[in-house]
Formats: structure tokens, C-alpha cells, sequence
């Protein structure tokens, strides 16, 4: 009896590992097809040529309410480790995506921003140390020729400042992503996704209403557009993707954000009543399958701890 219960024992403790990592993969996925959504909202209810409005109204409000509620600050050297997070997660990924989205179509801003899986590789194996597996690189390779094809649209011109501003914010995602799992965190999920919004949003503003003018009159349809990116987009997906990031590697997270892409194309199929030719619906199988190649089976990663 006791050789049985001691052999039952790794296994259930395989097993409860085994949830834990599909759940991880479950928040971190969760994000991008929020993400994915974003760019239908800020065509069809955020107010014209207003990026950085966007970038700290998504930002500030829900940092700082959910700051004010728990009542903690950061300490020691999180003064200015949040900051720079806030800055690199938030403040800068924020801003340079909506100069894009404003700029080219959302369906070609998004797939520019899969280039982050390069970086994220890169930097992990940098940072972290983390090597990432040949059907990885493969399959990144192959997811972005997938969205690609997803997206393609060769009738429409990419302004060069909308394709700089996707590409910096690519590149901004994965580095705060790598460090966010390099530093840990000193805080619970929630608290510490708070503190990098209020300090990005705190940026955001008074940029806003210097280079873009005072706030303009909102209808509802706004006010609705910046809740939605504000309290969905920002708040709920960032604590779900930090919570799960305890145990996913940066690379095999970053692979789901292939699912950007493929929602807001979605999206456009069914809300705005476009259609996907042959080689899209060839693109959306590249991009299932990058995503399957890059969640295959690893070495489980411990939880991040604070430094």
C-alpha cells in the first residue's frame, strides 16, 4: 500500500503541473484576441488622430483606480524598476500601436506586430537564457508568413510612420515581456499591473495634451470605445497575461500573440462583412499551426521570483 501511494504521489504532482501550465497558457492567450478587438473599436468609436489620447486614457484611469483601492506603493528599487516596465508595457507599446493603427490598417498594423516573437526569442535567449527549440524558430518563421497572407492587401499603401510606429512597438512588447519575467514581481498580479499604468498613463497625458490639443467633446460611442480598451484591454488582459507568465516561457508566449492578428481579421470578417480569399484562409492555417509548433511540450519553468 505504501509503494502504491508513493508511486501515485509524482504522478498527481505531473498531472496538477500539467494544469497549472495549460491554464498559464489559457490567461497568456486570453490577451492577444482582446488585443485582436482594438483595432475595430478605435475605427469604429475612439475619436480621429488622437494616439496618444487613446494610449493614456486606456492607461491611467484603471491603473489609478486600482492603485487608490489597494493602497500600496512601490518600494526600494521597484521605484523605478515599475516605471521602466510601465514605460516599456504600457507607455510606449500603447502609444506607438495606436500611431499605427491610426495610420495603416489595423489587419496590417497587427501582423507587423507579430515581429515581437523575433525579438522575444532574441532577448529571452539574452536576458533569460532561454533557448528556443528549432520548431519554434520554424514555426515563428512560418506563423509570420501566415499572417501575412492573413492580412495581405496589396492595394493599400504602408505609411512609413505607421509601419515604424508598429515595428518599435513590437519591439517595446517583447522587452517588456523579458523583463517582466527577469525581475519578477514584488506585488499581486493586479497591484503590480496597476502600478505600471499609472506610471505609463502619468507620461501618456501630459504628452497628449501638449503635442495633440485639449480632449475633445465624447459621445457616448467613445466613452464606450475607451471603457472597453481601458477596463477589457488593459486591466483584465495584462493581469491575466502577467499571472500566466509564471509559467510560460517568453518565447512560447509570445507565439500566442499570433492571435492578434487572426481575431482582428476575424473580426472584420464578421462585423464588417469581409470576406477571406483562398490564400487567407491559407495564412489563418499557418497561423493555427505556428501556434501548435510553438506551445509544444518543454522543460517546465519555475515561477519567476523577486530579485
Amino acid at each position: 500500500m505504501e509503494a502504491t501511494s508513493t508511486q501515485e504521489r509524482p504522478r498527481d504532482d505531473t498531472r496538477s503541473r500539467s494544469r497549472s501550465r495549460a491554464t498559464a497558457f489559457v490567461f497568456v492567450g486570453i490577451a492577444p484576441v482582446i488585443w485582436g478587438s482594438h483595432y475595430l473599436v478605435t475605427t469604429e468609436f475612439l475619436p480621429p488622430d488622437r494616439p496618444l489620447l487613446a494610449a493614456a486614457l486606456r492607461a491611467l484611469p484603471a491603473g489609478l483606480t486600482i492603485t487608490l483601492a489597494y493602497r500600496q506603493v512601490p518600494r526600494g528599487a521597484w521605484w523605478w524598476r515599475v516605471p521602466v516596465l510601465g514605460m516599456l508595457n504600457f507607455g510606449l507599446f500603447f502609444g506607438l500601436m495606436f500611431v499605427a493603427a491610426y495610420r495603416i490598417p489595423g489587419g496590417t498594423a497587427a501582423t507587423i506586430g507579430t515581429i515581437n516573437l523575433v525579438f522575444t526569442i532574441g532577448l529571452g535567449w539574452l536576458v533569460l537564457r532561454e533557448r528556443a527549440r528549432w520548431f519554434q524558430i520554424l514555426g515563428g518563421l512560418g506563423g509570420l508568413g501566415g499572417v501575412g497572407l492573413l492580412v495581405a492587401n496589396a492595394s493599400t499603401p504602408l505609411d512609413p510612420i505607421g509601419l515604424a510606429a508598429a515595428v518599435g512597438g513590437a519591439a517595446t512588447f517583447a522587452a517588456g515581456l523579458v523583463m517582466t519575467k527577469r525581475w519578477g514581481r514584488p506585488a499581486p498580479v493586479l497591484l503590480f499591473t496597476a502600478w505600471q499604468l499609472m506610471a505609463a498613463g502619468l507620461v501618456l497625458l501630459p504628452l497628449s495634451l501638449l503635442l495633440e490639443g485639449p480632449v475633445p467633446h465624447l459621445t457616448a460611442g467613445n466613452i464606450t470605445g475607451y471603457a472597453y480598451i481601458g477596463v477589457l484591454g488593459t486591466a483584465l488582459a495584462y493581469s491575466l497575461m502577467f499571472k500566466g507568465l509564471d509559467l510560460v516561457p517568453a518565447a512560447a508566449a509570445s507565439f500566442l500573440s499570433l492571435l492578434n492578428p487572426l481575431t482582428a481579421s476575424l473580426l472584420g470578417l464578421v462585423v464588417l462583412g469581409q470576406t477571406l480569399t483562398p490564400l487567407q484562409l491559407l495564412g489563418a492555417a499557418l497561423v493555427v499551426a505556428s501556434i501548435a509548433s510553438g506551445l509544444m511540450p518543454g522543460p517546465a519553468v519555475p515561477p519567476t521570483t523577486r530579485r
